[in-house]
């Protein structure tokens, strides 16, 4: 999807979408229950996003820990992020996939889906000095001392 469609989808079909929602629902429980509703799942999803935020930053120490980078960790704590983004926007459309966010089920679907449109790079250390990428065929690492001399 290009990043245009993206754009109009979000800021122009999500917003009606959402508009439509909260008018049916209004229309069948009222005006009244309807933005308690709203509320409420707003003050869940906050519960749900500090409860699975602490749950993400133990994965991710006891990855550190393991001297593992702590990748999966970081990739749910973007959907986290994202999901409680979408939680806090008032309406029932957005609060769904929010849910979905936060429930460690959808978080995971999320995840992979990500993961097969994103292209993972390994990065080696050089023995202390700056990470630096692999070149294609293997390369040869050259082993040396090195001085600036400033004009």
């Amino acid at each position: 999807m290009t990043p245009g469609k993206l754009l109009f989808l979000v800021f122009i079909v999500v917003p009606l979408i959402e508009i439509y929602i909260l008018i049916e629902v209004g229309s069948v429980i009222g005006v009244v229950p309807t933005i308690a509703l709203v509320v409420l799942t707003a003050m869940i999803g906050s519960a749900m996003l500090r409860h699975q935020g602490f749950a993400t930053i133990r994965k991710a120490q006891a990855s550190l820990d393991q001297g593992a980078v702590p990748a999966e960790a970081l990739v749910d704590g973007v959907f986290l992020v994202i999901g409680g983004a979408l939680l806090l926007t008032p309406g029932f459309f957005t609060d769904a996939f929010g849910f979905l966010c936060l429930l460690p089920a959808g978080r995971k679907w999320f995840v992979a889906q990500a993961i097969k449109r994103v292209n993972v790079v390994q990065v080696h250390g050089t023995g202390g000095g700056p990470h630096r990428r692999t070149p294609p065929g293997g390369g040869e690492t050259l082993e040396g001392e090195w001085r600036r001399e400033d004009d």
